[in-house]
Protein backbone atom coordinates (compact mmCIF):
# COMPACT_ATOMS: atom_id res chain seq x y z
CA UNK A 1 0.00 0.00 0.00
CA UNK A 2 2.77 2.44 0.52
CA UNK A 3 4.34 1.56 -2.28
CA UNK A 4 1.47 2.48 -4.36
CA UNK A 5 0.89 5.88 -2.70
CA UNK A 6 4.46 6.42 -3.51
CA UNK A 7 4.17 5.84 -6.70
CA UNK A 8 0.51 7.66 -7.24
CA UNK A 9 2.79 10.69 -5.87
CA UNK A 10 5.75 10.10 -8.25
CA UNK A 11 3.67 9.64 -11.18
CA UNK A 12 1.09 13.02 -10.20
CA UNK A 13 4.14 14.88 -10.12
CA UNK A 14 4.76 14.31 -13.68
CA UNK A 15 1.22 14.25 -14.74
CA UNK A 16 0.93 17.84 -13.53
CA UNK A 17 4.75 18.99 -14.62
CA UNK A 18 5.99 19.92 -11.42
CA UNK A 19 9.16 19.59 -9.66
CA UNK A 20 9.38 21.48 -6.33
CA UNK A 21 8.42 25.20 -7.18
CA UNK A 22 9.18 24.60 -10.69
CA UNK A 23 7.13 23.93 -13.29
CA UNK A 24 7.83 22.12 -16.54
CA UNK A 25 6.84 24.97 -18.60
CA UNK A 26 9.15 27.88 -16.43
CA UNK A 27 11.62 24.89 -16.88
CA UNK A 28 11.97 24.86 -20.27
CA UNK A 29 11.96 28.64 -20.78
CA UNK A 30 14.40 29.15 -18.13
CA UNK A 31 16.60 26.81 -20.34
CA UNK A 32 15.52 28.45 -23.27
CA UNK A 33 16.77 31.74 -21.58
CA UNK A 34 20.15 29.92 -20.76
CA UNK A 35 20.94 29.02 -24.41
CA UNK A 36 21.63 32.40 -24.79
CA UNK A 37 24.08 32.92 -22.40
CA UNK A 38 26.03 33.87 -20.23
CA UNK A 39 24.54 36.96 -18.78
CA UNK A 40 25.71 39.67 -16.57
CA UNK A 41 23.09 39.68 -13.91
CA UNK A 42 21.74 43.59 -12.92
CA UNK A 43 20.66 43.55 -9.24
CA UNK A 44 18.31 46.90 -8.51
CA UNK A 45 16.51 47.73 -5.18
CA UNK A 46 13.55 49.21 -5.82
CA UNK A 47 11.38 50.63 -9.27
CA UNK A 48 12.36 54.43 -9.10
CA UNK A 49 16.27 53.04 -9.25
CA UNK A 50 15.11 50.42 -11.72
CA UNK A 51 13.05 52.76 -14.35
CA UNK A 52 15.78 55.17 -15.30
CA UNK A 53 17.98 51.57 -16.47
CA UNK A 54 14.62 50.43 -18.34
CA UNK A 55 14.26 53.90 -19.66
CA UNK A 56 17.21 54.48 -21.12
CA UNK A 57 18.09 53.98 -25.26
CA UNK A 58 20.35 51.60 -24.05
CA UNK A 59 18.29 48.71 -22.77
CA UNK A 60 17.14 46.25 -25.63
CA UNK A 61 14.67 43.62 -23.97
CA UNK A 62 14.74 40.38 -25.32
CA UNK A 63 12.29 40.18 -28.90
CA UNK A 64 11.41 36.71 -27.95
CA UNK A 65 11.28 36.06 -23.70
CA UNK A 66 11.39 39.81 -22.43
CA UNK A 67 11.15 38.60 -19.06
CA UNK A 68 10.44 35.32 -16.77
CA UNK A 69 8.21 36.04 -13.65
CA UNK A 70 8.87 33.43 -10.89
CA UNK A 71 8.63 33.61 -6.93
CA UNK A 72 7.15 36.97 -6.87
CA UNK A 73 10.19 38.32 -9.03
CA UNK A 74 10.30 39.30 -12.21
CA UNK A 75 14.05 38.43 -14.22
CA UNK A 76 14.12 40.67 -17.37
CA UNK A 77 16.21 39.66 -20.20
CA UNK A 78 18.10 42.12 -22.56
CA UNK A 79 20.94 44.13 -23.58
CA UNK A 80 22.94 46.66 -22.41
CA UNK A 81 25.92 48.05 -24.36
CA UNK A 82 26.57 45.06 -26.09
CA UNK A 83 25.90 42.40 -22.94
CA UNK A 84 23.76 40.45 -22.34
CA UNK A 85 22.06 40.91 -19.17
CA UNK A 86 19.13 39.95 -16.38
CA UNK A 87 18.01 42.74 -14.38
CA UNK A 88 15.71 41.94 -11.20
CA UNK A 89 14.58 44.28 -8.64
CA UNK A 90 14.80 42.79 -4.97
CA UNK A 91 12.76 45.08 -2.82
CA UNK A 92 13.43 46.51 0.30
CA UNK A 93 16.06 45.13 2.81
CA UNK A 94 18.97 42.36 3.37
CA UNK A 95 16.49 39.05 3.03
CA UNK A 96 14.19 40.33 -0.16
CA UNK A 97 18.03 41.34 -1.69
CA UNK A 98 19.65 38.13 -0.57
CA UNK A 99 16.94 35.89 -1.98
CA UNK A 100 16.57 37.74 -5.43
CA UNK A 101 20.38 37.18 -5.72
CA UNK A 102 20.28 33.65 -5.07
CA UNK A 103 17.30 33.05 -7.39
CA UNK A 104 19.36 34.52 -10.07
CA UNK A 105 22.38 32.92 -9.71
CA UNK A 106 20.72 29.53 -9.28
CA UNK A 107 18.12 29.55 -12.73
CA UNK A 108 20.36 31.29 -14.83
CA UNK A 109 23.38 31.40 -16.16
CA UNK A 110 25.26 34.17 -14.70
CA UNK A 111 29.01 35.34 -15.63
CA UNK A 112 29.00 38.39 -13.09
CA UNK A 113 26.87 40.06 -10.81
CA UNK A 114 26.54 44.56 -11.03
CA UNK A 115 24.29 46.00 -8.42
CA UNK A 116 23.20 49.42 -8.19
CA UNK A 117 21.20 52.16 -6.48
CA UNK A 118 21.19 54.92 -3.91
CA UNK A 119 22.52 55.01 -0.60
CA UNK A 120 23.22 57.80 2.70
CA UNK A 121 26.17 58.95 3.23
CA UNK A 122 28.34 58.85 6.02
CA UNK A 123 31.42 60.84 4.79
CA UNK A 124 31.29 64.70 5.17
CA UNK A 125 34.34 64.53 2.33
CA UNK A 126 31.71 63.73 -0.14
CA UNK A 127 28.43 64.92 -0.96
CA UNK A 128 24.65 64.31 -2.61
CA UNK A 129 24.83 62.88 -6.31
CA UNK A 130 28.50 61.15 -6.05
CA UNK A 131 28.62 57.80 -7.05
CA UNK A 132 30.44 55.33 -4.49
CA UNK A 133 32.37 52.27 -5.17
CA UNK A 134 33.32 50.42 -2.37
CA UNK A 135 35.81 47.76 -2.43
CA UNK A 136 34.45 46.20 0.41
CA UNK A 137 30.85 45.22 1.76
CA UNK A 138 29.87 44.30 5.60
CA UNK A 139 27.00 43.53 6.91
CA UNK A 140 26.35 45.65 9.97
CA UNK A 141 23.24 44.68 11.63
CA UNK A 142 24.40 41.03 12.97
CA UNK A 143 24.68 41.69 16.99
CA UNK A 144 25.34 40.50 20.12
CA UNK A 145 23.70 42.57 22.61
CA UNK A 146 25.64 42.16 25.68
CA UNK A 147 23.65 42.03 29.26
CA UNK A 148 23.52 45.44 31.21
CA UNK A 149 26.69 45.25 33.91
CA UNK A 150 29.08 43.58 31.41
CA UNK A 151 31.77 45.46 29.58
CA UNK A 152 34.60 44.73 27.10
CA UNK A 153 36.55 42.15 28.94
CA UNK A 154 33.62 39.81 29.87
CA UNK A 155 32.89 37.10 27.89
CA UNK A 156 29.85 37.06 25.51
CA UNK A 157 26.84 34.68 25.41
CA UNK A 158 27.55 31.98 22.95
CA UNK A 159 31.28 33.32 22.46
CA UNK A 160 32.84 29.77 23.81
CA UNK A 161 31.24 27.79 21.68
CA UNK A 162 32.51 29.93 18.44
CA UNK A 163 28.91 31.83 17.75
CA UNK A 164 30.06 35.43 18.69
CA UNK A 165 33.18 37.48 18.92
CA UNK A 166 34.21 40.46 20.25
CA UNK A 167 36.68 40.73 17.64
CA UNK A 168 35.14 43.61 15.54
CA UNK A 169 34.12 45.67 18.01
CA UNK A 170 31.02 46.97 19.69
CA UNK A 171 28.78 50.62 19.99
CA UNK A 172 28.56 51.67 23.62
CA UNK A 173 24.32 53.54 23.68
CA UNK A 174 26.13 55.21 27.03
CA UNK A 175 29.14 57.22 25.35
CA UNK A 176 25.48 59.17 23.09
CA UNK A 177 24.01 60.85 26.44
CA UNK A 178 23.18 64.48 25.53
CA UNK A 179 25.32 65.93 28.29
CA UNK A 180 28.82 63.19 27.99
CA UNK A 181 31.79 65.64 28.23
CA UNK A 182 35.31 64.49 28.04
CA UNK A 183 34.90 60.95 27.49
CA UNK A 184 32.74 60.73 30.92
CA UNK A 185 29.09 59.20 30.70
CA UNK A 186 27.08 57.11 33.11
CA UNK A 187 25.67 53.53 32.59
CA UNK A 188 22.79 53.22 30.31
CA UNK A 189 20.69 49.96 30.21
CA UNK A 190 21.00 49.37 26.64
CA UNK A 191 25.01 48.49 27.30
CA UNK A 192 27.05 47.74 24.56
CA UNK A 193 26.14 46.23 21.28
CA UNK A 194 28.98 44.11 19.61
CA UNK A 195 29.21 43.24 15.86
CA UNK A 196 29.48 39.89 14.48
CA UNK A 197 30.49 38.65 11.10
CA UNK A 198 28.40 36.71 9.04
CA UNK A 199 28.22 32.22 9.20
CA UNK A 200 28.82 31.34 5.39
CA UNK A 201 28.99 28.14 3.70
CA UNK A 202 30.64 28.36 0.11
CA UNK A 203 29.87 26.40 -2.75
CA UNK A 204 33.72 24.61 -2.75
CA UNK A 205 33.59 24.35 1.31
CA UNK A 206 32.41 21.55 3.20
CA UNK A 207 28.81 21.33 3.79
CA UNK A 208 27.39 22.26 7.16
CA UNK A 209 30.91 23.29 8.24
CA UNK A 210 30.65 27.21 8.77
CA UNK A 211 32.72 29.71 8.09
CA UNK A 212 32.58 33.55 8.84
CA UNK A 213 32.57 36.93 6.54
CA UNK A 214 32.78 40.40 7.86
CA UNK A 215 34.30 42.31 4.85
CA UNK A 216 33.35 41.21 1.69
CA UNK A 217 35.59 42.38 -1.47
CA UNK A 218 34.10 42.91 -4.66
CA UNK A 219 35.93 41.35 -7.60
CA UNK A 220 39.64 42.95 -8.04
CA UNK A 221 39.10 42.77 -12.12
CA UNK A 222 35.52 44.98 -11.79
CA UNK A 223 37.42 47.22 -9.34
CA UNK A 224 40.43 48.04 -11.57
CA UNK A 225 38.19 48.58 -14.22
CA UNK A 226 35.62 50.99 -11.71
CA UNK A 227 39.00 52.80 -12.13
CA UNK A 228 38.85 54.02 -14.90
CA UNK A 229 35.11 55.23 -14.39
CA UNK A 230 36.32 57.91 -12.58
CA UNK A 231 36.03 60.50 -14.83
CA UNK A 232 32.93 59.96 -16.02
CA UNK A 233 30.32 63.66 -15.96
CA UNK A 234 27.63 63.01 -13.75
CA UNK A 235 24.67 65.02 -13.19
CA UNK A 236 23.78 67.88 -11.02
CA UNK A 237 21.11 69.84 -11.59
CA UNK A 238 16.97 69.22 -10.88
CA UNK A 239 14.52 71.18 -11.23
CA UNK A 240 16.92 74.41 -11.25
CA UNK A 241 18.39 73.43 -8.36
CA UNK A 242 22.11 72.66 -8.42
CA UNK A 243 24.61 70.52 -6.19
CA UNK A 244 27.53 72.83 -4.89
CA UNK A 245 30.11 71.17 -7.63
CA UNK A 246 29.40 68.26 -10.06
CA UNK A 247 29.06 64.62 -8.65
CA UNK A 248 31.84 62.33 -9.13
CA UNK A 249 32.55 58.58 -9.28
CA UNK A 250 34.82 57.66 -6.29
CA UNK A 251 35.89 54.64 -5.30
CA UNK A 252 35.88 54.06 -1.69
CA UNK A 253 37.12 51.59 0.70
CA UNK A 254 34.16 49.92 2.54
CA UNK A 255 30.44 50.43 2.68
CA UNK A 256 28.03 48.79 4.26
CA UNK A 257 24.64 47.55 5.02
CA UNK A 258 21.57 46.38 7.24
CA UNK A 259 18.11 46.59 7.86
CA UNK A 260 18.16 50.10 9.20
CA UNK A 261 17.34 53.40 7.53
CA UNK A 262 20.38 55.71 8.90
CA UNK A 263 18.78 59.12 8.89
CA UNK A 264 21.37 60.32 12.55
CA UNK A 265 23.94 61.82 12.91
CA UNK A 266 25.39 60.19 16.16
CA UNK A 267 25.17 57.07 14.33
CA UNK A 268 25.97 57.96 11.12
CA UNK A 269 29.37 59.72 11.99
CA UNK A 270 29.97 56.11 14.65
CA UNK A 271 30.37 54.30 11.26
CA UNK A 272 32.29 56.31 9.96
CA UNK A 273 34.98 56.50 12.74
CA UNK A 274 34.92 52.52 13.66
CA UNK A 275 34.23 51.57 10.18
CA UNK A 276 35.50 54.03 7.52
CA UNK A 277 32.90 53.47 5.68
CA UNK A 278 31.05 55.81 3.10
CA UNK A 279 27.85 54.20 1.47
CA UNK A 280 25.23 53.47 4.03
CA UNK A 281 22.39 50.92 2.34
CA UNK A 282 19.94 48.00 3.02
CA UNK A 283 20.64 45.74 0.86
CA UNK A 284 24.11 45.58 -0.80
CA UNK A 285 25.76 43.55 1.69
CA UNK A 286 22.97 40.79 1.38
CA UNK A 287 24.24 40.59 -2.47
CA UNK A 288 27.78 40.84 -1.42
CA UNK A 289 27.46 37.89 0.51
CA UNK A 290 25.52 35.79 -1.81
CA UNK A 291 27.91 36.45 -4.54
CA UNK A 292 30.88 35.74 -2.40
CA UNK A 293 29.36 32.27 -1.37
CA UNK A 294 28.70 31.28 -4.53
CA UNK A 295 32.15 32.62 -6.02
CA UNK A 296 31.05 34.82 -8.24
CA UNK A 297 32.49 38.14 -9.71
CA UNK A 298 30.30 40.92 -8.25
CA UNK A 299 30.78 44.62 -7.49
CA UNK A 300 28.31 47.80 -6.50
CA UNK A 301 27.53 51.13 -7.90
CA UNK A 302 25.83 53.80 -4.79
CA UNK A 303 25.01 56.79 -5.51
CA UNK A 304 24.74 59.16 -2.41
CA UNK A 305 21.48 60.79 -2.46
CA UNK A 306 21.69 62.52 1.58
CA UNK A 307 24.09 63.09 4.31
CA UNK A 308 22.31 60.35 6.77
CA UNK A 309 21.08 62.10 9.91
CA UNK A 310 21.14 65.80 8.09
CA UNK A 311 24.10 68.21 8.16
CA UNK A 312 24.08 70.04 4.97
CA UNK A 313 22.50 72.98 4.09
CA UNK A 314 20.63 71.25 1.33
CA UNK A 315 17.05 70.76 2.77
CA UNK A 316 15.15 67.46 2.08
CA UNK A 317 18.06 66.22 0.76
CA UNK A 318 16.84 62.30 -0.06
CA UNK A 319 13.47 63.50 -1.42
CA UNK A 320 15.23 66.11 -3.36
CA UNK A 321 17.87 64.58 -5.10
CA UNK A 322 17.12 60.67 -4.83
CA UNK A 323 15.89 61.22 -8.99
CA UNK A 324 19.19 62.11 -9.81
CA UNK A 325 21.33 60.19 -8.06
CA UNK A 326 19.48 57.04 -9.19
CA UNK A 327 20.18 58.36 -12.67
CA UNK A 328 23.80 58.67 -11.74
CA UNK A 329 24.25 55.38 -10.78
CA UNK A 330 22.57 54.19 -13.85
CA UNK A 331 25.40 56.28 -15.57
CA UNK A 332 27.81 54.64 -14.25
CA UNK A 333 26.27 51.61 -14.47
CA UNK A 334 26.32 51.55 -18.26
CA UNK A 335 29.97 52.97 -18.30
CA UNK A 336 31.29 50.11 -16.26
CA UNK A 337 29.55 47.70 -18.97
CA UNK A 338 30.76 49.16 -21.99
CA UNK A 339 34.41 49.26 -20.65
CA UNK A 340 33.60 45.43 -19.51
CA UNK A 341 32.38 44.19 -22.60
CA UNK A 342 35.34 45.96 -24.57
Amino acid sequence: MVLFVHVLVVLGFGIYGVYGLLSSSTLRNIDSINMEGPYLGIIVPNSFEMNPLLQTGSFLEDHKMPYLDFAGRRFRIGRLENERVIIVMTGLSMLNAGIATQLLITLFKVKGILHYGIAGNANPQLQIGDVTIPQFWAHTGLWNWQRYGDGPEDELALESSGDFTREIGYLRFSDYYNGTNCNNSSDNLLNNVWYQPEEIFPINGVPEQRQHAFWVPVNKHYFAIAKTVQGLRLGGCVNGTCLPRPPRVVRVQRGISSNIFVDNKAYREFLNSKFNATAIDMETAAVALVCHQQNMPFIAFRSLSDLAGGGSALSNEAASFATLAAQNAVDVLLRFISLLSS
